[in-house]
Parts: C-alpha cells; structure tokens; sequence
C-alpha cells in the first residue's frame, strides 16, 4: 500500500477485545458507536489516530477503541494532547472528557488548549452531573439540581460549554445528541475541520440524572425544540413550520412562523458558520423558550498552534549543527579542578 491508496477499515478494526463498562442504557454505549462507526468513513489508520482522556466515566473511552490512547489525570488530557501534538504533528489526536472533568479542575487547560488551536477533535460528554463519583453537581447542573453535594437544591449558574468555548477562541464549535443520527455527520464536520474542533455532546446519565435533555431529546419533543444548523440554509424546524428571525432593535434571535414554506417572508436567517456573533447568540438562546442549536455552529479555520511551533523551530535551527555536547555545555558551566594531594 502507498501513500495514494485510500485505508479502507470497518467499524469492527477501530473496537477492542475489553469488556465495554458503563452503566445499561448509558448514552456514552451510543457515542462509542458512532465514534466507531465513523472512523473508516474518515479514511484515517488506527496506528495515526490516538484517543486521550482525562477522569470520568467518559473517560474509559480510549480503552474501547482500537488505537494509541492516554486515561491520564483528572483535567489534564488537554496537557497530554498538546505534548503529543507537538512530539508529532501528523497523528490525528482526539480528546475525550466530560462536562467536570473538561470544565471544573480541567477548565484552565481546556481554554489554553482551545485559544491555541492545537489540531485535535474534542468531545465534550455533557451530563450535567458528575456520574462516576455518585452523582454531585457539576459546573453544567442546572440552578435547583438536587445532588448529594447540593441537597437543597444548586444555587451555583451553569457553565455553557459553547459559550465558554467561544469565548476561550475556538475557531470550531458543535453540538449533537448521543442517539442522535445525525451525530457522526458532526464528528465528521470536527475531523475536517484544521485546529481545535470542540464538540458538545448531550449524554443522558440514567442513575443520576436520567432524561435531564427529555423536553428537546424525546421522540415527541423532538421536531419542535431541536434546530439541526446547516450552512448556507435557512434556520428551520418544527418540520419547517417555524424558524429564527433577527430582531434588530433587540439585537436578538425570536421565533417566527413560517407560511406556506415561504421561510423568505418570514424573514428566516441563513446560516453562515463563519458569522462568531451568530454563533455566539445560537448558543445562548435559553432552554424553553427557543429551540437548542445543534451540528455545526461555528466553523472559521485559522493557523494552528503545533504549525507554528514546528515552523518556528525550522526557523530557528537553519544553518546550525546538532551538538549536544555543546548545548550542554552552554551557559553557566565550568571545570572543577583536582586539588593536588598532601606527600
């Protein structure tokens, strides 16, 4: 095989002989999948690919798939991934980590990570609960989550994955549910995107707070409160018969009917993923009263970090020979001289 023949693989070369260990119904079973399902129609070989996590029940992920992968510590993945990146800029590199892990004690990384735009795929398992240490609030739990660690009920305001995402400077930013069919279509829009791709997945966690995303995820619910955002088309849903319109003296999203199709007339917005404003407001339209903003919301590529490092080195080492001795040697060194012995 050369390097122009395509690497064809099926979902089965990308799984692992491990016994895969979530809890029954766990949405985390379904995102695997899809991962798996995925990856061939990406072209990539397992042996370029590698699959870096951090502490949480998302985090088992590298064990399950049959590639190079880090279970490192509690926030850190992103740390690891930016070593690996720079130690050899042509793997393909996707971090795995949850809503505490990737926003907690791992929030100061993941912004660096993000504001660097280090080539990678992030997925983000959001929950909003922290699952494998029995069910505390997490920086995703929504104001009156009850919880071991908040029994009267949180009184802290939630994280927005994608708004702090944007906010730290991601150039890609996405979201999907984990039953979702449309999930892989996300993955793949993350994988071709060049830098840091930032992916906020729905996980449903049925122990400790099971259907959380039931009023936009259930079958019935779905039409009328999910808003898949496609570039280049009209902001529709509810089978077409609604969609966004700007209010301009409010500088705001509101709801609109569509009549008869004619979305035109209504004044529904075309959806330009390289718009950050746009991006910014869909992200932000509350719970309830609007739809959730799903697949590609923002997607405007920019220089990566791992380029310019390697381009800077090739800058910096032109015209020089590699002598360790010397680099060793360099600086604040001297000779220790053997003092001569008493006769």
């Amino acid at each position: 095989m050369n390097d122009m023949t395509p690497f064809v693989s099926k979902p089965k070369d990308w799984e692992t002989d491990q016994e895969v260990r979530w809890c029954p119904g766990c949405g985390d079973y379904a995102i695997l999948k899809a991962v798996q399902r995925t990856m061939p129609e990406l072209g990539v070989k397992p042996e370029n690919t590698v699959f870096i996590s951090g502490i949480g029940c998302s985090s088992r992920f590298p064990y399950y798939m049959e590639t190079y992968g880090f279970h490192t510590i509690h926030g850190r993945a992103p740390a690891v991934a930016t070593g690996v990146k720079l130690a050899n800029p042509d793997l393909d590199v996707w971090i795995i980590t949850g809503d505490g892990d990737a926003l907690s004690i791992g929030g100061n990384h993941t912004m660096h990570l993000l504001r660097r735009n280090l080539d990678c795929q992030i997925l983000l398992f959001n929950n909003e609960i922290y699952g494998l240490t029995k069910g505390q609030y997490s920086p995703t739990s929504r104001v009156g989550t009850r919880s071991p660690s908040t029994p009267f009920g949180s009184v802290d305001r939630p994280a927005n994955p994608c708004a702090f995402a944007l906010g730290s400077g991601a150039r890609f930013v996405a979201r999907g549910i984990d039953v979702h069919k449309s999930l892989p279509t996300v993955l793949k829009a993350a994988h071709a995107h060049k830098g840091a791709s930032f992916v906020e997945i729905f996980q449903n966690c049925i122990v400790y707070n099971d259907d959380v995303f039931a009023p936009f995820t259930d079958r019935a619910q779905a039409t009328a409160r999910q808003l898949w955002l496609e570039n280049g088309k009209p902001m529709l849903f509810d089978g077409g018969a609604r969609g966004l319109t700007l209010d301009r003296d409010a500088l705001a999203f509101k709801v609109v009917d569509v009549i008869d199709g004619d979305w035109q007339a209504a004044g529904v917005v075309v959806h330009d993923e390289t718009n950050r404003g746009i991006a910014h407001m869909l992200v932000e339209l509350p719970f309830g009263d609007y739809p959730v903003a799903l697949g590609t919301i923002y997607n405007s590529p920019a220089p990566t970090f791992e380029s310019a490092v390697v381009e800077q080195n090739i800058k910096a080492s032109e015209g020089k020979a590699a002598d360790l001795q010397a680099l060793i040697a360099k600086g604040q060194t001297w000779m220790v001289e053997k003092e001569p012995r008493a006769e």
